[in-house]
């Protein structure tokens, strides 16, 4: 049996899956504050690994904790921030024993990757340290180095781990 997390309080979620059938891609899912009367309105897009369940009526783990630290946690880094999209460098769901191949990046992926980053603000990359589709970074952080307005960060691990001390951190280019 799968638990399935609650989207947190006053959020409003999207997501964008793939028309095919099985195997299915998640390509993006967007979570906006409701009733926002802030401003600046930022956007934070979150780059993970690649998706488990979640989707418009329930949140997995690591879109939980997400949702806590960009919306809830106060941190300085996220002031403002209204609009969350999380991307990730494989689109295929799979929540155990992912093998990350070249069919499970997704047909449309790498243009919603692009995309979200141009919409957004912040870039938050969060697939943890223990990734090791080294190909899939290295084309991901090529990407970012063209984003000179953006501001970069990383997690110190895995959402997933829910360590929310030091948990955000600035993003060092190899």
């Amino acid at each position: 049996m799968v638990y399935k997390y609650k989207h947190r309080p006053n959020l409003s979620v999207k997501a964008d899956f793939s028309p095919e059938g099985v195997p299915v891609f998640r390509y993006r899912l967007e979570i906006t504050k409701k009733n926002n009367a802030n401003k600046s309105s930022k956007t934070v897009c979150a780059i993970m690994q690649n998706p488990s369940y979640a989707r418009e009526e329930y949140a997995d783990r690591s879109v939980q904790v997400l949702e806590r630290v960009v919306f809830e946690h106060g941190l300085k880094e996220f002031e403002g921030a209204v609009r969350l999209i999380v991307v990730n460098l494989f689109a295929y769901i799979k929540t155990n024993n992912f093998v990350g191949t070249d069919a499970e990046i997704g047909s449309k992926n790498n243009d919603v990757i692009s995309k979200a980053f141009k919409e957004s603000n912040i870039i938050l990359i969060a697939w943890g340290k223990s990734n090791h589709f080294t190909k899939r970074k290295d084309y991901v952080t090529s990407l970012i180095k063209n984003m000179e307005d953006k501001t970069i960060l990383e997690t110190s691990c895995h959402p997933s781990r829910v360590k929310y001390d030091d948990f955000i951190q600035p993003f060092k280019f190899q």
